[in-house]
């Protein structure tokens, strides 16, 4: 996936989509993008950049609004204002016929990166708070709660975002998407990729490094569970392996991980994987280091260990050791100081 660093925000416009209204509210006007507002807006855009639920996508062949109106704004035949309120309506338009949807308002942003420029739309859902309210009755004060459903939030992370480039031939991508929380009605058809963006979702290197390293601990999870040793191995050695390999072949890594003689085991591995549509990809290096750097250990009900990728591999720091009957001593070592948290 593109890393994209080089962020320089041009416009943007916001756009209120209350689904209490029979119309959405359309802003006339371009948004001054004071200091505070820009840092605002860059630090939702980034952080949506490198959360690793961001996916590449394409549009369908099927011209929508969105594809129509973000290609006419990207190659200059429309202006932001005009872009935008086309953007709302569409989505506004879903929202309406779907009461699963929240009430939002929806940032519209031109910005140019490395890669060239892009479209990005932002679903800002609103943040429930509370504030006092102070009542007098008979000259005393009572001071109670009451909720209130503010506007944006600069902690709260965004939900729903696309960020859409120009369509050219031969490109891998036409737009990045991120849905942390896909919403879908009764046939299964998502309202944010399907009826809004009308964009199918593309596999990409991370998506399948990511896979891999969750269906390798979920089988490890339910073959070894009671056998320590020989996770800690698993586990390790799919680590090692991924620091090491540029491509993954789990063909390759079976053979590597598990011993000859357990060729039942080695099948059933194989098997799962392959259940999970993985059998061979390229390694993305920057989410295998993002993983290992810091490594969360749950040992127990009661004892969660944290530590770094780099302590975990310093025998002066850190030690596993074989009980020979499948479990293991995992010893912390060297300590001049500890605090309570």
């Amino acid at each position: 996936m593109d890393k994209i660093r080089d962020i320089s925000i041009t416009e943007a416009v916001l756009h209120v989509l209350d689904t209490n209204s029979d119309e959405p509210i359309l802003n006339n006007y371009m948004m001054e993008l004071t200091e505070e507002r820009y840092k605002f807006i860059l630090s939702h855009i980034e952080r949506v950049l490198k959360d690793e639920n961001l996916k590449y996508a394409s549009f369908k062949s099927k011209n929508t609004i969105i594809k129509e109106v973000s290609q006419d704004y990207l190659n200059g035949r429309i202006d932001l204002n005009i872009a935008s309120k086309e953007i709302v309506k569409g989505l506004f338009e879903i929202m309406k016929d779907n009461e699963s949807i929240s009430s939002c308002d929806l940032l519209v942003v031109s910005f140019n990166t490395e890669y060239g420029p892009m479209l990005g739309i932002l679903k800002m859902d609103y943040v429930k708070q509370y504030t006092h309210k102070i009542d007098i009755v008979d000259n005393n004060i009572g001071i109670g709660l009451i909720p209130v459903i503010t506007g944006l939030s600069a902690s709260k992370k965004v939900q729903k975002a696309a960020f859409i480039r120009p369509i050219r031939d031969g490109q891998d991508y036409d737009l990045l998407v991120f849905d942390k929380k896909p919403v879908t009605d009764t046939d299964g058809v998502n309202y944010f990729l399907d009826n809004f963006l009308g964009c199918s979702l593309i596999e990409n290197d991370r998506d399948l490094t990511r896979n891999f390293m969750s269906a390798v601990e979920m089988w490890t999870r339910i073959n070894l569970k009671d056998d320590a040793a020989k996770a800690e191995k698993i586990r390790s050695g799919i680590r090692n392996k991924l620091e090491e390999y540029e491509a993954v072949d789990i063909y390759e890594i079976a053979e590597d991980l598990i011993p000859h003689y357990q060729s039942e085991v080695k099948k059933d591995f194989i098997a799962y994987l392959q259940s999970n549509d993985i059998e061979e990809f390229q390694v993305d290096k920057d989410y295998v280091e993002k993983k290992i750097s810091k490594l969360k250990i749950k040992i127990s009900s009661d004892i969660d260990l944290n530590i770094s990728g780099d302590s975990y591999r310093d025998s002066s720091k850190f030690e596993i050791k074989d009980n020979g009957d499948g479990s293991i001593h995992m010893i912390i070592k060297n300590i001049e100081n500890y605090v309570e948290k």
